[in-house]
């Protein structure tokens, strides 16, 4: 994140500081505070507001919204790093935040091996998802710890480290030319919808990551192109009416085709009987489907007058500490599906679920909201743009 200090002549004949102004782009930390509310619902088995999540509604879902916008922000604050510090400094910052994301993952692993022993030990129920890896014991755990072993919840941050660490060579391919930078980023996509089997493997089970870091890699290259071409645009994307309407035009496909029209006792619009988009390998219609998502909501004039608007703010703060709201989100998510098959899926558990948990989120994210407009720069107050 790039901010610059200034001094300037007062009134009073003293040289005063200019507060300091940061780079990010609101309405990209707002898409990414969705996404993240989105994931915690969306990771809660039985939970009823999850039919109310993008994944309703089209093809892509939340998981897309957050790399993609991962790579957007990555382009932001580690491309000016770059340019700003040189490679030695960006290259450090970027393993530190491989770091402090593997640390996270970890602990989030431990914590949720934890919390589902000692809670279905007391319960006398029989773990799910994660039965494998408790029996399996300390060799299961070790896979785990090097990333090869993922639970279902906990399968975005090993995508993420990888996806990051690749980024000073999306990076210096960006700096050559994005076009090309890009073209090889699609034609390895392509690969992996050709050959599923380039992914990586646990060399125990045979299994396949979940997310191919090869095939979503170019989800992440094209969220880092389009923060290139909003530089390059005074900040915003270039709206075409031709962009627009086929946007528009693939949303609609989209919900057309996926919305849930039986559970809402609704009439069957489908117009095409077909099986869900692969997200693993992240289908043509998954990949098309985002970018058009996000592309509507980045071009929208709406969203830019919204962002005073209190619920749009407490998204912004969800977006702006990403980690640590998916990672208090991750935890509740476990203890919300266990309390569910403890306790049934009756009104009163779910809203208690869903206020605790989302309330939860955006409490943090507002706690460590106002202790960064606390900090200080050199002495002096750092502001948003």
């Amino acid at each position: 994140m790039r901010r610059r200090r200034a001094d300037f002549v007062g009134m009073s004949g003293q040289v005063a500081k200019k507060p300091v102004v940061s780079s990010r782009e609101p309405r990209v930390d707002v898409l990414r505070g969705f996404s993240l509310l989105c994931i915690f619902v969306d990771h809660i088995p039985g939970d009823d507001l999850n039919t109310l999540t993008p994944r309703n509604f089209g093809f892509s879902d939340a998981a897309e919204l957050f790399v993609m916008l991962a790579g957007f922000a990555s382009m932001t604050a580690y491309g000016r790093s770059f340019d700003r510090d040189g490679a030695r400094a960006g290259l450090r910052r970027i393993a530190l935040r491989c770091l402090r994301l593997y640390v996270f993952q970890i602990g989030l692993l431990l914590a949720t091996l934890m919390i589902v022993w000692s809670w279905t030990t007391h319960f006398r129920l029989t773990p799910l998802d994660l039965a494998p890896m408790l029996a399996g014991g300390v060799p299961s755990i070790v896979r785990g710890l090097l990333l090869q072993a993922q639970p279902s919840n906990l399968n975005i941050l090993p995508l993420y480290i990888v996806l990051l660490a690749i980024f000073p060579i999306l990076y210096a391919g960006m700096r050559i030319s994005p076009f090309l930078a890009l073209s090889a980023s699609a034609l390895l996509w392509i690969a992996t919808n050709l050959d599923p089997n380039l992914n990586f493997i646990d060399p125990v089970d045979g299994n396949h990551w979940f997310f191919n870091p090869f095939a979503w890699q170019f989800l992440f290259a094209l969220g880092a192109g389009m923060s290139v071409v909003m530089r390059r645009n005074g900040g915003s994307l270039p709206r075409h009416p031709v962009l627009i309407w086929l946007s528009a035009a693939m949303l609609l496909a989209g919900f057309l085709e996926t919305f849930p029209w039986r559970d809402w006792h609704l009439p069957n619009l489908t117009p095409i009987a077909m099986d869900p988009p692969d997200k693993t390998n992240l289908s043509p219609l998954r990949l098309l489907h985002a970018v058009a998502l996000v592309y509507l909501v980045l071009t929208w004039s709406g969203l830019r007058n919204a962002l005073t608007w209190r619920p749009v703010v407490w998204l912004e703060a969800c977006g702006r500490h990403s980690l640590e709201v998916f990672s208090l989100g991750t935890l509740l998510g476990v203890f919300a599906g266990l309390a569910f098959r403890t306790y049934g899926f009756a009104e009163p558990m779910q809203l208690a679920v869903n206020a605790i948990g989302l309330g939860s989120a955006i409490a943090l994210a507002l706690r460590l909201e106002h202790d960064r407009s606390r900090q200080t720069v050199g002495g002096v107050p750092v502001v948003r743009s």
